[in-house]
């Protein structure tokens, strides 16, 4: 069994660097010419010019935040990939909303390098609790688990009595998905005595894997990893057996950068990811996830040899990731305006144990009734995502600005 993916990821750092500015250049240059955002964003850019880090922090960042505003009806993906929309594989709507793009090949979002540094191999049979509708995850990781030569059986969210009743007649070696949601199902299985001891590995994303649901998922004979991946550019970094951080992958460029800014920091401070697409379809270009982490020194102990990220450290706007979906600021205007009881909000996303719990506080008079389950119906149209509702008397949430607010423990 080999212990590497393939022959890139053992690179003399040096020459992956040089690979990349020579693909950056190629990539800015096919940009200008084929995707209308970038032809204007980068009119003052000449690509023969970038060739190293310092000339490279002079191009312009494209913010995810700003998506939902770069984005319009009838143009829905902001003139950001380099082909029509009719012409992609596949378009999805994340939360804001704001659309991603699908392109063609095997494994175009680069997720079968994070499954084998996990342990899937060819002949396994994977179980994709990832959703398979209006977001991309659920064919992400199905993408990835086909280019390894893996059987997928896709299960999607929910319905975790179907979930373990599947575990038990198909008995998959993988599991991808939350680790939380890995962790309800082995728990489930427990109560309903259900045999659940075919799962061997797993490949999560979507949330934090704090130590202690690690050791819990494990406890289960699971050898457990993660892979830090956007609907957006799909995988970005992950997690090999020595567990020092999370190695990026190889069809993406990645800087960190001062938030507010495309000045790069230097190895170590925390600041936002940033990230180049090396992909035809949609060649992102300095694109700013609104995620915080740092570079790790020096490669890692299992011999790869690119960038290593700290991991997920946070986010550098408002914007949140819950389950695997992003809760933006919008949202939660939007949900103020269908209810006018509701003074001010704030959602606030906590973690109560090992799960993420998702709360609407709003500034109501009295107890109106029959808003409770109004509002938690609104949150889940608008987010699609259930969270709970609490009401608050007027005056009491913070005025500082926050509507969403990650209150959970880096």
């Amino acid at each position: 069994m080999a212990e590497f993916y393939d022959d890139l990821e053992t690179r003399d750092p040096e020459v992956r660097e040089r690979a990349a500015f020579k693909a950056i250049a190629n990539q800015i240059k096919h940009a200008k010419a084929r995707a209308p955002y970038f032809k204007n964003v980068l009119a003052d850019i000449e690509p023969q010019d970038i060739v190293d880090r310092t000339t490279f922090a002079r191009v312009p960042v494209t913010r995810k935040s700003d998506l939902v505003n770069i984005q319009s009806p009838g143009n829905p993906l902001g003139g950001l990939a380099a082909l029509a929309p009719g012409k992609l594989l596949r378009i999805f709507q994340s939360p804001g909303p704001t659309y991603d793009a699908e392109g063609f090949g095997l494994d175009w979002w680069g997720t079968a390098r994070a499954l084998f540094a996990s342990g899937f191999r060819a002949g396994d049979i994977v179980h994709n609790t990832f959703s398979y509708h209006f977001t991309p995850a659920g064919m992400m990781l199905d993408a990835g688990a086909q280019a390894l030569g893996c059987a997928v059986f896709p299960a999607g969210v929910g319905n975790t009595e179907l979930q373990i009743r599947a575990i038990e007649d198909i008995k998959p070696q993988g599991y991808v998905g939350t680790p939380s949601f890995l962790k309800t199902i082995l728990e489930k299985a427990i109560d309903l005595g259900k045999d659940t001891s075919s799962l061997k590995k797993a490949c999560v994303a979507g949330e934090g894997l704090p130590p202690q649901l690690r050791q819990a998922i494990e406890a289960h004979g699971i050898h457990c990893s993660q892979v830090y991946a956007t609907a957006d550019l799909g995988a970005i970094a992950y997690e090999s057996d020595a567990r020092e951080g999370l190695i990026v992958d190889e069809h993406l460029f990645v800087e960190i950068v001062r938030p507010g800014t495309g000045d790069p920091v230097p190895d170590g401070e925390v600041g936002e990811v940033v990230a180049t697409l090396f992909r035809a379809e949609l060649p992102l270009i300095r694109f700013a996830t609104g995620d915080f982490s740092a570079v790790l020194a020096g490669p890692s102990p299992c011999g790869r040899t690119n960038l290593r990220l700290k991991g997920w450290m946070g986010r550098a706007d408002q914007t949140t990731k819950f389950k695997g979906m992003f809760v933006h600021p919008a949202q939660i205007v939007e949900i103020v305006k269908r209810h006018p009881e509701i003074k001010k909000a704030r959602m606030i996303v906590t973690k109560n144990a090992d799960i993420d719990v998702m709360t609407l506080k709003c500034e109501v008079e009295g107890q109106p009734d029959g808003l409770l389950p109004r509002i938690a119906e609104t949150i889940q149209n608008v987010c699609k995502l259930k969270g709970a509702v609490e009401l608050v008397q007027p005056g009491t949430l913070a005025n500082d600005g926050k509507v969403v607010e990650d209150a959970r423990p880096v």
